[in-house]
């Protein structure tokens, strides 16, 4: 067996970053920015009034009168010159006129026909936002950088119209065994539904990558071969189950005789010993345990970190977090155990029950908190380090 730690290094060495495509800027958002992109314009493109009110030029001392010459809207600016006693009637987002270096706001005049007298001080702010405050024509955004809401709103302010992102990886999902049966079958006494690749295909799918179901393969070497046969275009293959060492335990075997490589088998954590991996022609492949929780816990732990690398966001472990134990804990074995827990304000409960086949647990925890091999129990009110999910 190796450790959590090796795992991850073998199979960040399976992937590389996808390759970059052009996708409208409608479709970019929750996809990752693969190259830098310079802003095509300043934002504001031109000194622009930051309140309604009046452009004039010099100072605005009260009882001073003004004449009021045009008006200037947002998109419908004033082309003239303000004078010395002179003023344009401006909204929010207009183009201050050339002469102006300040707006009163409105609540600080008062208006008499074509006539305005300042009847209140306007203080030291003069109300204009200048040309390129936000941004400048040749900014960068930088990649890599996952674009949420307001990146895409920048993106558009930039004037970006097709954003370069990382290609979605395909992940192929493999469920194997006699004993399954779809969502919505009738299963037979001695069957049970496929769950947990439906819980992959969900994990996958909010990573940013692609999650294509393929039909369960069944426990004989034909019906891996033939599910195998449809997997080949996927970047990443996953296999759920059939990867321990029992009589009908055959994803292994039929995966070599398929032409996997293997670059290990084995791993010393709970849940999830029985993993292994490899590539399998221009494909990268990773064979889970097949009870549900192990498979989802294996899920968080190897299978994103590998797609964010595949989207270009580095080789990087889960990130952890740190949190109170809020009762005893007994001491770990000699493997790592990823247990199901809650954590709330700082505060994390343990759950009583870890067994890896609990959808219930699982559905209700928030993290796992990791133990390190050997760990000591553990007092509440101790740290322990966790893993949202």
């Amino acid at each position: 067996m190796i450790s959590t730690a090796k795992a991850l290094d073998h199979l960040f060495d399976l992937v590389a970053p996808m390759a970059t495509e052009l996708v409208p800027l409608r479709d970019a958002a929750g996809r990752v920015l693969a190259q830098n992109v310079n802003a095509n314009r300043d934002q504001p493109p031109f000194d622009a009034s930051a309140m309604d009110g009046y452009a004039l030029c010099g100072p605005a001392d009260i009882g001073q009168t003004f004449d009021v010459i045009a008006e200037a809207a947002a998109g419908h600016g004033y082309d003239g010159t303000v004078a010395k006693g002179q003023a344009v009637r401006i909204f929010t987002g207009a183009p201050v006129p050339a002469g102006a270096d300040r707006v009163v706001i409105q609540e600080n005049v008062a208006r008499d026909g074509n006539m305005i007298q300042i009847t209140s001080d306007n203080g030291t702010n003069v109300h204009i936002r200048p040309s390129g405050a936000d941004f400048k024509s040749d900014d960068v955004m930088a990649a890599p950088r996952l674009l949420g809401p307001a990146d895409i709103a920048l993106l558009a302010a930039m004037n970006i119209a097709q954003v370069p992102v990382v290609r979605k990886p395909v992940v192929a999902i493999i469920p194997t065994g006699d004993e399954l049966v779809q969502p919505g079958e009738t299963p037979n006494r001695d069957q049970i539904i496929a769950s947990n690749s439906y819980g992959l295909a969900a994990l996958i799918q909010n990573a940013g990558a692609i999650g294509r179901l393929l039909p369960i393969a069944r426990d004989t070497k034909a019906s891996l071969a033939t599910v195998f046969g449809l997997a080949g275009d996927a970047d990443l293959i996953i296999t759920i189950g059939g990867a321990s060492v029992g009589d009908h335990d055959l994803v292994a075997q039929a995966a070599a005789d398929n032409g996997m490589e293997q670059a290990f088998y084995k791993v010393a954590m709970r849940p999830g010993k029985p993993l292994m991996a490899g590539r399998m022609g221009t494909s990268a492949m990773i064979g889970l345990p097949g009870n549900p929780v192990s498979a989802m816990v294996c899920g968080h732990i190897f299978v994103l970190p590998v797609l964010r690398k595949m989207l270009g966001l580095g080789s990087v472990e889960a990130p952890r977090k740190t949190a109170i134990l809020t009762k005893d804990i007994g001491p770990n074995g000699g493997r790592e155990h990823y247990m199901r827990a809650r954590q709330e304000d700082g505060h994390v409960t343990i759950f009583d029950r870890q067994d890896s086949a609990l959808l219930t647990v699982l559905s209700d925890a928030n993290c796992l908190v990791v133990r390190p091999p050997n760990d000591p129990a553990q007092p509440s009110g101790a740290k322990v380090e966790l893993i949202e999910i």
